[in-house]
């Protein structure tokens, strides 16, 4: 079976307008580090695509009233925080509570069917108040030959999503990854240990406020600066 078409991007009714989290200077945001590349000059507005309105396009649509039809009337009815199509994708914003609920729909339910769930990655946007910590679910329907993309948002205050294990096994060792990684947290996982880093260590490496540099290393004498001290013009 060949895949299905992507639809073209709908100009009409969509909003153009990005949500702005944060502005970066200089490369990876250290600062103050005396280097005289010019990389400290780089500016960098960060911004989340602006939520879309159908129509869509193409099967798009036909996704998202399916869903919105099955979920009518249930306790996930308002699951649908926003739709986003950007960059021939489209990414559904939804409620962390309602995951659990809505991952079962868009498995079941005959006119979705998205049976397997590729990947569970993390994202952290320190700037983001309130929606700091990102897990972003890549689900493909088999029976449709369709992809999507559900994006549920957690505070650094309160890093808890729901598993979404019990649908979909595949996921467990991709919600380890991100817990080992960013540090979110999946409620009824069957075993949420790192997977990656030894059981032992500290923080989640690929948080923003990961520090950079100075880990110690196991050479007798040796050390590891961090990166705003490894070079000096003074």
């Amino acid at each position: 079976m060949s895949e299905e078409t992507v639809p073209a991007p709908v100009e009409e009714g969509t909003q153009t307008v990005n949500r702005a989290v944060e502005h970066r200077t200089g490369m990876f945001g250290v600062r103050g580090s005396g280097d005289t590349s010019g990389y400290g000059g780089i500016q960098r507005s960060i911004e989340m695509p602006a939520a879309s309105q159908p129509p869509f396009g193409g099967w798009y649509d036909e996704v998202h009233s399916a869903l919105v039809e099955a979920a009518a009337g249930s306790s996930i009815e308002n699951a649908l925080e926003s739709v986003v199509v950007d960059r021939g994708e489209i990414t559904f914003h939804i409620r962390r509570e309602d995951l659990p609920g809505l991952a079962r729909l868009l498995r079941d339910d005959e006119k979705l069917r998205f049976e397997v769930c590729s990947s569970v990655s993390g994202v952290h946007y320190p700037e983001d108040t309130g929606r700091e910590l990102h897990a972003v679910y890549h689900l493909l329907s088999i029976t449709h030959n369709r992809r999507i993309r559900l994006e549920v948002t957690a505070p650094d205050a309160d890093p808890h999503i729901p598993s979404v294990v019990p649908t979909y096994p595949t996921a467990d060792w991709h919600e380890r990854e991100t817990w080992d990684m960013f540090g979110i947290i999946f409620d009824d996982h069957p075993a949420l240990t790192r997977i990656l880093m030894p059981d032992d260590w500290p923080g989640h490496p690929q948080r923003k406020d990961y520090p950079l540099g100075g880990i110690p290393v196991e050479y007798k004498g040796a050390t590891t600066p961090p990166p705003d001290q490894r070079r000096s013009y003074n």
